[in-house]
């Protein structure tokens, strides 16, 4: 037993190495100076480490920093938006027994196989006419259509798992429906929400493809497309590259490290629940 428990630790380290070893070496890269990221054998350790990338390609660039506060614009809502459109659905399609439910999961299941190119150029087309190309509300619609989908299928299996018993006593002491539910059903189902909420928010703080296609102008891309930019025709300026990569991930990794034994939890207990 021990030694399973010291081969499944060992095998877990490396896992974790070899994925954080492109990290590292994202970091490291947006700290050295232009000429040295050529250098043979590659520095390991930028030496001696420098913030000139981070002065001129972000906080020195109005387009970054215009691109980051897109992104936010376009992140937030769309989670929020997500998670209200995805909780009443999820609940309504694990409580009601219809017809249409196998069909609508099975919807739901192809939409997420769908490449998100084969969306966006309908939806530029819709979008044009009634005037959402190049605004935040045309993003947020077109976010919120690819992570609705996951969101409902994921939520569905701990919709199912709330005591009915429960919702009936709520019913029984003079609540509404919805009062029941948001009083009783939806703290049980918390772990799933924070779940669903970071995994949205990675989602579309990443996402790249609708905002390289529904956003025409610097002041509504969103940060993925404006780090395209430092990848040129003739060179590509990677410590500008890294530098915007590295900010662009902190969000991310905030928000696993402080929320990652919910994330862990909610997709573990969600896969048993259904």
């Amino acid at each position: 037993m021990r030694t399973r428990t010291v081969g499944l630790s060992v095998t877990g380290l490396i896992v974790a190495v070899v994925y954080l070893i492109p990290v590292y070496w994202m970091v490291a890269t947006s700290l050295k100076e232009t000429g040295d990221v050529f250098n043979s054998p590659p520095d390991l350790v930028p030496s001696p480490p420098t913030l000139a990338a981070y002065r001129d390609a972000v906080f020195g660039d109005s387009a970054v920093l215009q691109g980051i506060w897109s992104s936010t614009i376009i992140t937030i809502p769309t989670l929020l938006l997500t998670l209200a459109l995805a909780v009443p659905a999820a609940y309504g399609l694990a409580r009601f027994s219809l017809r249409v439910n196998g069909v609508v999961m099975l919807l739901m299941l192809a939409a997420q196989m769908l490449p998100t190119i084969s969306l966006a150029l309908p939806m530029f087309a819709i979008f044009s006419d009634y005037g959402l190309v190049d605004t935040y509300a045309g993003l947020i619609i077109a976010n919120t259509s690819l992570a609705l989908p996951f969101a409902v299928v994921m939520l569905r299996p701990y919709m199912l798992a709330i005591p009915q018993d429960l919702m009936d006593a709520g019913l029984l002491d003079g609540c509404t429906g919805f009062r029941a539910f948001w009083k009783i059903g939806l703290p049980l189902v918390q772990p799933g929400l924070v779940m669903v909420a970071t995994l949205t928010f990675v989602m579309t703080w990443g996402e790249f493809v609708f905002g390289l296609t529904l956003a025409t102008s610097d002041a509504i891309q969103p940060i993925t497309v404006v780090l395209n930019r430092f990848v040129a025709q003739f060179g590509t300026q990677w410590t500008n590259l890294m530098a915007v990569s590295t900010i662009i991930a902190i969000p991310i990794i905030v928000i696993f490290v402080l929320l990652q034994k919910y994330v862990v939890a909610g997709i573990s207990e969600g896969g048993i629940k259904d």
